[in-house]
């Protein structure tokens, strides 16, 4: 009898032990969660235009009949600088070009990045993605496009020039190096666009020129703005554990 209290006794003590235990390593494993969450921070910033822009010219579309009735009343225009009533320049690329560790600079996002033909244009007229990032070409449009991508030699990228009818299913690819890679339609010579490929966290700035990249490591780093028509910039920022760090830049319009 008494041998058998003495085992009950010893095998609540344990079962007890051991309960304690398992909360204790939910507990850190919930807070260890919790830190590598809050862990990385965020760049935000705006890219901006000094001056008056060129002025966007309007499109002809006359030689596709399809391609102008989608422009009626108010035809497209290039989009080489597009700026916002603010003076925010949209479709500028910023990137981590130096600091970033192995892991986050090889990191590639599982959400696909889709580049479309729609009013025979390309939307967005640039896009951004990683290296080894999937690609989607998809057309929404009635008539019939061919879609040209041309890197430059050397660089591990390999050119194509594939043709999409109405209702094709989409081009999937990805790219090999951080390249800029002009895009053309040799059906439609006024479309062109760009794919802008970098490794790590990267952002496109939106119609007021604003921009964010996310989940960024804590630490030192140089950031590169591309814009097609006035170039690249640099500029370097800190990121600490869990806040927010602010990057402007801020590009000269051309002389007229």
């Amino acid at each position: 009898m008494y041998e058998e209290k003495h085992s009950m006794k010893s095998w609540c003590k344990y079962a007890g032990a051991l309960a304690v235990l398992s909360l204790v390593g939910l507990a850190l494993l919930y807070s260890g969660a919790a830190v590598g969450a809050a862990a990385g921070g965020e760049i935000t910033g705006t890219i901006k235009l000094d001056g008056k822009p060129a002025k966007q010219r309007p499109i002809d579309m006359s030689k596709d009949p399809q391609c102008a009735q989608q422009h009626k009343g108010n035809p497209a225009k290039t989009e080489t600088v597009v700026v916002g009533p603010y003076g925010g320049l949209q479709y500028a690329v910023v990137s981590i070009t130096e600091g970033l560790p192995e892991g986050a600079a090889n990191a590639v996002p599982s959400q696909p990045v889709t580049f479309d033909q729609k009013g025979c244009m390309y939307q967005p007229h640039v896009v951004a993605m990683d290296v080894g990032q999937q690609l989607k070409v998809t057309t929404s449009d009635p008539t019939k496009h061919n879609i040209h991508a041309l890197p430059a030699a050397g660089t591990g990228n390999i050119e194509w020039n594939i043709t999409q009818i109405p209702g094709s299913t989409p081009v999937e690819t990805t790219w090999k190096a951080p390249e800029v890679i002009q895009v053309k339609c040799w059906i439609h010579p006024w479309m062109h666009g760009y794919m802008v490929v970098v490794k790590g966290p990267y952002a496109v700035s939106d119609d007021k020129g604003s921009y964010t990249i996310d989940n960024v490591p804590p630490g030192d780093y140089t950031l590169t703005a591309w814009q097609e028509t006035y170039g690249t910039q640099t500029q370097k920022v800190t990121v600490a554990s869990g806040k927010s760090a602010t990057a402007d830049f801020t590009f000269k319009a051309s002389k007229q």
